[in-house]
């Protein structure tokens, strides 16, 4: 049976995993219902976070087919991906048009020389303009270097929620079998002579097992592996150890079969070595060279993480000690390439280590690719049921061999309506934002911007609001570049409680004049619990619990009913965004609060004066 190797790359929501579980279903793998996304976050955000694979029969040919998440904090993944295929589907929205991931995930692809199909889908959007679209991506292709073989790429026309695929746009289709007919038209065959070589195989993904540890995906570029096979792992520096391997398996749809052999070109996965890493060799020989490194983009944003020590600590959690959150965090490691974490004594910065790491409790500093990707990492703690808090997301600074300090820079893409351009272009250029380019077309304007990731930290809720939820903003990491000096971004101030107890809606009534509110009557606050923000900037300690003073002589203003503007809920990534650098976000398996580093008025003052 013949192979072909491929992965479909596109920006967020273009459409990747709806075309992919299209062509499992008509090619009879999967059933009605079953999709790609099969992670709970995936499946409630509508976004994939983790690469899959998955094997296609079409023809006496085995397609693996790997899906890669769209969004820019999970580059790290498609990365590796990219090492392993022979040929990607560039997934391109017909009315969006290239975005930044899309440019990202490009660049990667003609830099490892491979030759992208065009797959331009959602055809049958209202504003789709394919052709525009199909120049656009050319363009693309032109600016990031592509050779002539490259740029002359076949185009496959789709409407993946309807499994329709077309070479022309005027074809009539009713499956996708146009695009199955483009890949084996134009995707390598890797049917390789194995005969007296030894196995060659590169992990580009981990997985972990309860029963068989830790697994590794692997892509076999010579020879053939057998389960029970004695193996040396080789490091790209050449350092090598022994090993076996029990087990194997490819796949079939979605599912993993188990197998007894893999062939060179195939994509399997391995089980029996405890200690394998992304980009380290597998080979049945001793004196076989390691493969080339797999390179991975350096994170941009850290924070430190802190066992919960707030009033409500190990009310909700089954996981709240320094031991359980450091043992998950290193569980973590293993899969989670784009992670860094720091178990040294020196993790944390001075306050963590005085407000909550007191009694000898650790600081653990992780570093990620973005504010979703660290969400996710929390979001997937609290509901496996671990308490703990984090600190405030900082941009990674370092210094060049100069001297010169360097931070991470970012390119903004922002499609608007046009009467919102004005409130965003002001907003963003306060950020150390430069605009570099604006397109209008009818109503929508396009805005490309340049500056500090620091910049973007906590601007999306408020772009969300400037552009009334009509915009699209998208971004992409472009590399570091000298330190643009200071931010000012925080315009509101912190609404502190000052007494414990449950808020009452005559407090809140009164309170919510002076900014925004983050709890509703009858939720349970404690003393130095942030309960919303104040719109001119200033710190406010306030009494939500606070009832109204009754008195035997009526008034007018007696019976006037409470009206509730409704609360500004919290949720992790709203928690980073808004969250000041004296504060803690505190992430408990049902709740997720804001809290100052120091809880009482006094401490904080004394705090102050130290620094």
């Amino acid at each position: 049976m013949e192979i072909r190797n491929i992965a479909i790359i596109a920006h967020v929501d273009h459409g990747k995993t709806t075309l992919t579980n299209a062509l499992l279903r008509q090619t009879g793998v999967a059933e009605e219902g079953v999709s790609m996304d099969s992670n709970v976050l995936e499946l409630e955000r509508g976004i994939t976070i983790y690469s899959k694979n998955a094997a296609i029969p079409y023809k006496d040919t085995k397609i693996n087919l790997v899906d890669t998440p769209g969004h820019a904090d999970f580059g790290s993944e498609v990365e590796r991906v990219l090492r392993s295929i022979d040929s990607v589907l560039l997934v391109v929205d017909a009315q969006e048009g290239p975005m930044p991931q899309t440019r990202f995930v490009l660049k990667k692809s003609l830099e490892l020389g491979l030759k992208p199909i065009v797959v331009i889908n959602k055809i049958d959007k209202p504003a789709a303009n394919p052709a525009k679209c199909e120049e656009d991506v050319l363009e693309l292709f032109l600016e990031l270097g592509a050779t002539n073989e490259q740029s002359n790429f076949p185009v496959v026309y789709t409407i993946g929620k309807d499994g329709i695929a077309k070479l022309k746009l005027e074809d009539d289709s009713k499956d996708l079998t146009p695009l199955l007919e483009t890949v084996l038209a134009h995707v390598p065959s890797v049917a390789l002579a194995t005969e007296g070589k030894a196995a060659l195989l590169q992990p580009f993904n981990l997985a972990y097992d309860n029963f068989l540890g830790r697994l590794a995906i692997a892509r076999v570029y010579e020879g053939v592996l057998k389960r029970g096979d004695a193996v040396f792992v080789k490091k790209p520096s050449g350092e090598a150890r022994g090993g076996k391997i029990t087990k194997m398996f490819s796949f079939r749809g979605l599912k993993r079969i188990e197998t007894e052999s893999a062939e060179a070109g195939d994509i399997v996965i391995v089980a029996g070595l405890p200690d394998i890493y992304i980009g380290e060799t597998i080979t049945t020989a001793a004196g076989a060279e390691a493969l080339p490194a797999i390179a991975i983009d350096e994170p941009t944003i850290t924070l430190n993480f802190l066992v919960n020590n707030s009033p409500f600590a190990g009310r909700e959690g089954k996981f709240v000690t320094s031991r359980q959150i450091r043992e998950r965090l290193e569980r973590e490691l293993e899969v989670n390439v784009g992670l860094r974490v720091d178990f040294s004594p020196e993790g944390g910065s001075l306050p963590d280590r005085r407000a909550g790491a007191s009694g000898g409790e650790s600081v653990f500093k992780v570093s990620g690719r973005g504010e979703l990707h660290i969400a996710v990492l929390l979001e997937n703690m609290r509901r496996e049921g671990y308490e703990m808090q984090v600190s405030q997301p900082t941009v990674i600074l370092r210094k060049e061999h100069d001297g010169e300090l360097v931070e991470p820079y970012e390119e903004v893409i922002v499609d608007t309506p046009q009467e919102y351009q004005g409130s965003v272009i002001e907003r963003l250029g306060v950020r150390k934002f430069i605009m570099k380019d604006l397109k209008v077309h009818e109503n929508q304007v396009r805005i490309i911007f340049e500056g500090p990731t620091r910049g973007l930290l906590g601007y999306r809720n408020q772009f969300i609001l400037d552009t009334k939820g009509e915009g699209i903003l998208s971004s992409r990491v472009i590399g570091f570049r000298p330190f643009a000096g200071e931010i000012k971004k925080r315009a509101v101030g912190s609404m502190i409680s000052m007494a414990p107890g449950k808020a009452l809606g005559y407090s809140l009534w009164n309170l919510q004049d002076r900014g925004m509110l983050y709890i509703t009557p009858a939720t349970e606050v404690y003393e130095g619990q942030v309960i919303g923000n104040t719109s001119k900037g200033e710190e406010m300690s306030v009494n939500p619990t606070k009832g109204k003073n009754l008195t035997n002589v009526r008034a007018s203003s007696s019976d006037e009913a409470i009206q509730l503007v409704p609360a500004y809920e919290l949720t992790i990534e709203r928690g980073l965004e808004v969250m000041a650098e004296d504060e803690y976000l505190e992430i408990t398996p049902n709740s997720v609060r804001l809290r100052k580093q120091f809880l009482t008025e006094i401490d904080r003052a004394r705090a102050k004066r130290q620094m």
